[in-house]
């Protein structure tokens, strides 16, 4: 898929709610300083998928590997220090503690590694990406707008210093100007922090737009997959998801 070098690599992954099958033999890569985006309608697979990455969900069968590393021999919370970093569906920021809080905990797992050693540096970045938090930084997350949320979430998956971050719907109900801010995030923390992103995204158009390659995930099997900008012009993707603004 790529000459640079493989950073995550997923391979033929199975998972599985009950007798359901949400993922059926999907392989997945990503390479180092890479952005890679994953497509599809609703119940297609794609949140399982970095759940699976992250540990949250048990394997049915398949191996998920970063640099070689087996993930499933670390607990979720290891994966933070292992460089691994994931932004949920829905924002799911800590409601009733502040900005600052919320950025803080960004760093549990890591503060005994180099990259907890520059929390304040790395918020002090965050706020420079996001300049409403700083001027909301002693607010409680919970009375926080929709897209403020979304930037906190952002933030605080960025406080650890990742190699990988994962992304899941960050642009989901938000506004069109707040999208444009967290796409234009999305360019500058890749091109500043040489973070590597697994991006999840109902805005195909966009989504392709700052991905380098895209998969697309139908009921569970990887059905599409190519450089994003060739699947701009596949009429198999057009038709299905950028006939309007973007398939959830």
């Amino acid at each position: 898929m790529s000459k640079m070098g493989t950073l995550l690599s997923v391979e033929n992954l199975w998972i599985s709610y009950g007798a359901v099958e949400a993922l059926r033999g999907v392989n997945l890569e990503l390479g180092s300083g890479d952005i890679v985006a994953v497509l599809g309608a609703n119940g297609a697979g794609k949140t399982t998928l970095l759940k699976a990455i992250s540990g949250l969900l048990k394997i049915k069968q398949g191996q998920i590997f970063l640099e070689g590393n087996d993930l499933s021999r670390f607990l979720p919370f290891e994966l933070v220090g292992l460089g691994i970093s994931h932004v949920p569906e829905g924002r799911k920021v800590f409601a009733t503690l502040t900005v600052e809080e919320n950025l803080a905990l960004g760093a549990y797992g890591v503060r005994n590694l180099p990259a907890g050693r520059d929390v304040g540096i790395r918020r002090d970045w965050v706020f420079e990406l996001f300049t409403i938090l700083k001027e909301r930084r002693k607010q409680l997350a919970g009375t926080l707008s929709g897209g403020e949320q979304q930037m906190l979430a952002i933030g605080r998956g960025l406080i650890s210093r990742p190699r990988l971050l994962l992304m899941d719907e960050p642009s989901l109900g938000l506004a069109p100007r707040i999208v444009q801010d967290i796409f234009r995030v999305i360019r500058q923390i890749h091109q500043e922090d040489q973070v590597s992103i697994l991006l999840v995204e109902q805005n195909a158009r966009k989504a392709l737009a700052v991905s380098r390659y895209a998969y697309i995930l139908e009921t569970g099997d990887i059905s599409i997959q190519g450089e994003a900008r060739k699947l701009k012009d596949d009429e198999r993707v057009r038709s299905a998801y950028l006939g309007g603004s973007g398939v959830k």
